[in-house]
C-alpha cells in the first residue's frame, strides 16, 4: 500500500492541526520499526502500487518543524516534503489576518531557517503565497498565488518546487488545471491512501492526527485498517455537508 502521510503542527496543544511531540516519536518509531519504506513524494507517485511505503509530508512550514520533526527525520535519515505559504514565511498562521476557532496561533519559519532545510533531507514545496480557497479564485488570483510561490521559494532558497499542497484541500478541475501549469504533483486532504493509476494533480493523504493511537499504526495496511479510513472518510464527506 502507498500513501502520503501528513501533520502541520508538532505542539502539546492538542489541537486538530497539532500532533504532541511525545505522538509524532511514537510515530517516527513505528516508521522506523521497517513497516514500510520511507521515500520522496515524487517516488512513491511512481512506484509500483502494492509497494509497502510511504511519503512524509508537513503543511503551512511551523517553526517548531524545525525544533521538534526535522532533527528526530533527520536521525533516522528520512526525507520529507514541507509546504510553504510564502506570503507568510517568518510570520504566523493567521491566514487572511484571521484566527480559526480551535486552531492556535503559531510562528511559522523564516526564509533563513527553511534555506538550511534540504541540506536536512527536507524538500520545500508550495501551499500558495496566503492559504486562501483556491477554488473561489478568479483566474488571475488564482495564478498569481501558484505562480508566485514556486517564483518567491526558488529566489529565496534556490530550490524550485515540484510540488503543490492546496489550502484546505480545496480543488476542483480548473484549479488543478492550472497547478499543473507550476507543479508536477499535488495534495489534497482527501482522507485515503494512493490508487491505482493515481492522479498527481489530486493526491491523497492519511492525516497523521487520526494515527496518534499506536494501535491504530500497528494495524497499517491492514483489511481492518482500510474500513477504518474509509469509515473516517464518510463521517467527514457527512461533516462537510
Amino acid at each position: 500500500m502507498r500513501a502520503i502521510l501528513t501533520w502541520h503542527s508538532v505542539d502539546s496543544s492538542g489541537s486538530p492541526i497539532s500532533v504532541s511531540p511525545e505522538e509524532f516519536r511514537r510515530q517516527v518509531d513505528w516508521l522506523a520499526s521497517g513497516s514500510v519504506r520511507v521515500v520522496g513524494l515524487e517516488e512513491l507517485v511512481a512506484l509500483d502500487e502494492t509497494a509497502p511505503a510511504v511519503a512524509l509530508t508537513f503543511d503551512d512550514g511551523f517553526a517548531n518543524f524545525a525544533t521538534e520533526a526535522a532533527p528526530l527525520l533527520h536521525q533516522h535519515g528520512f526525507t520529507a516534503t514541507l509546504f510553504v505559504v510564502t506570503g507568510h514565511v517568518g510570520r504566523d498562521n493567521r491566514w487572511g489576518g484571521r484566527t480559526a476557532p480551535g486552531i492556535p496561533v503559531l510562528p511559522l519559519l523564516d526564509w533563513e531557517a527553511l534555506a538550511r532545510l534540504p541540506e536536512r533531507g527536507v524538500t520545500l514545496g508550495a501551499h500558495t503565497r496566503t492559504h486562501p480557497r483556491l477554488p473561489a479564485l478568479d483566474e488571475a488570483a488564482l495564478e498569481q498565488e501558484l505562480g508566485a510561490a514556486v517564483a518567491e521559494i526558488e529566489h529565496r532558497v534556490g530550490q524550485r518546487p515540484t510540488a503543490l499542497a492546496y489550502p484546505y484541500g480545496a480543488v476542483d478541475s480548473r484549479t488543478a488545471g492550472a497547478a499543473a501549469r507550476w507543479y508536477r504533483c499535488a495534495c489534497t486532504t482527501e482522507l485515503r491512501p494512493l490508487g491505482p493509476d493515481q492522479d498527481r494533480l489530486r493526491l491523497p493523504r492519511l492525516d497523521a492526527w487520526y494515527l496518534r493511537d499506536p494501535r491504530r499504526l500497528a494495524a497499517y495496511g491492514s483489511r481492518r485498517f482500510l474500513t477504518w479510513v474509509w469509515g473516517r472518510r464518510q463521517a467527514r464527506r457527512l461533516r462537510s455537508h
